[in-house]
């Protein structure tokens, strides 16, 4: 099954500065293509443990007795390190873009591009849709969302159109609502329609309260020494990430101590994000928004 080309693989696992021996953890699994990387570097003794909520990750799980796959939400980090025994680990790894696979399945509803329901759910688990969500929420919930989310510039006009015509037009499919909201459009209207359905898909999938969870659950998990490699694809998960290693937490606050050092569990691998070359973003366009950053654990 083809998911997408794993983003700067090489770069992001090198981040890991694997240990043959160790145990490290691929918190968004998806294709595998990272998976399978560090596996090539592991030891007969080294462990692979890797998280995807999606149900069809399962197919693309590589038969290897180093290797267990948790098919739940990568928020539930330490729950299921819990349960496989696992203390500390080496390095853990996240590729935060959604896969090519999710994006170019029409009952997803993941994209404008294509008619399907109104549902963007990466877990068909979860109660909430992009539909119910449209529906119920009232304007000031939606321009929050369209706002924080998608950073849509006119979200206040965007979210009142959207409770004025909810009740009297369609809103079951995607097209329904790119037709109800089209006229709004500004600027490009792919790029428009883009940052719409992606505050739509963050809102639904509480996409960036599980990063904070599981970023606050790496600090505890990781070893002296461990690594942690995360690739980030817009704004708002690169702030949240890059806080993270400065100051030990999401929300960026700086902690010091009473000579007015910095207290943080980290340390950065390199001073700003590593991105994509241009051979990689030519053969991959949807690589070129993507940023790198690595730390190790103090």
């Amino acid at each position: 099954m083809e998911y997408h080309e794993p983003v700067m693989l090489d770069e992001s696992v090198e981040g890991l500065n694997i240990r043959p021996e160790g145990i490290y953890v691929d918190v968004t699994f998806g294709g595998g293509g990272h998976s399978r990387e560090i596996l090539s570097c592991l030891g007969e003794k080294g462990k692979l443990i890797g998280f995807d909520q999606d149900p069809d990750a399962a197919k693309n799980a590589p038969h290897d007795e180093r290797f267990f796959l948790v098919q739940a939400n990568f928020r539930f980090l330490s729950r299921y390190l819990r349960y496989l025994g696992v203390e500390k680990v080496d390095g853990i790894l996240a590729d935060l873009g959604v896969s090519s696979h999710q994006i170019d399945l029409p009952e997803k509803g993941f994209s404008h591009r294509f008619s399907g329901p109104l549902d963007m759910r990466m877990n068909s688990g979860v109660k909430q849709t992009a539909e119910s969500l449209l529906k119920e929420c009232d304007k000031r919930e939606l321009q929050e969302v369209f706002s924080k989310y998608g950073e849509v510039r006119n979200s206040k006009t965007l979210a009142e159109r959207i409770v004025k015509a909810r009740d009297t037009m369609p809103l079951k499919t995607t097209a329904d609502f790119v037709e109800m909201i089209g006229d709004l459009v500004r600027g490009p209207r792919s790029r428009y329609l883009s940052m719409v359905f992606q505050a739509l898909r963050i809102a639904v999938n509480e996409e960036l309260k599980a990063l904070e969870e599981v970023l606050e659950q790496s600090g505890a998990h990781l070893k002296v020494g461990g690594r942690l490699s995360v690739i980030s694809y817009h704004s708002l998960e690169d702030r949240i990430v890059k806080n993270f290693i400065r100051s030990g937490n999401t929300s960026g606050r700086i902690d010091k101590d009473e000579y007015g050092v910095v207290q943080t569990p980290f340390k950065k691998v390199t001073k700003k994000p590593i991105t994509p070359t241009a051979g990689e973003i030519q053969r991959n366009p949807r690589s070129r928004s993507a940023k790198l950053r690595i730390a190790e654990r103090l």
